[in-house]
């Protein structure tokens, strides 16, 4: 018996990964917007008539701008550009810390009485 599509490991990870790195409700909307625009994007500059490749370009700059603005929104790295910094050993914000659950080892913070 087959698996369905969203029961895979590693694509319910990637969804679960996502799903995290896009919390803020701005953020995930606009990336519906942003990541269909960018690949749009591609695909217009590669198959698109050559005189008219600019619609392509616009399209990708564009679709990767809301992306942009919806992280410095959230509070966190893009994707690519937290890989990048990783690779060199750079610090990154992956998940916003509005956002971070904290450690299960640690003690639930102390709430100051009024009394």
């Amino acid at each position: 018996m087959s698996e369905g599509f969203f029961q895979r490991r590693p694509l319910r990870q990637a969804l679960y990964n996502w799903l995290e790195r896009h919390q803020h409700p701005f953020n995930r909307g606009i990336h519906f917007v942003g990541i269909p625009l960018a690949f749009a994007g591609v695909f217009l500059f590669f198959w698109w008539p050559w005189e008219e490749w600019y619609w392509g370009v616009a399209a990708f700059v564009l679709g990767y701008l809301l992306q942009w603005i919806g992280h410095l929104i959230e509070g966190n790295d893009l994707g690519e550009w937290a890989a990048i910094k990783g690779l060199f050993g750079l610090p990154c914000v992956s998940i916003s810390p509005y956002y971070e659950k904290p450690p299960q080892d640690s003690p639930p913070p102390e709430t100051a009485s009024g009394a």
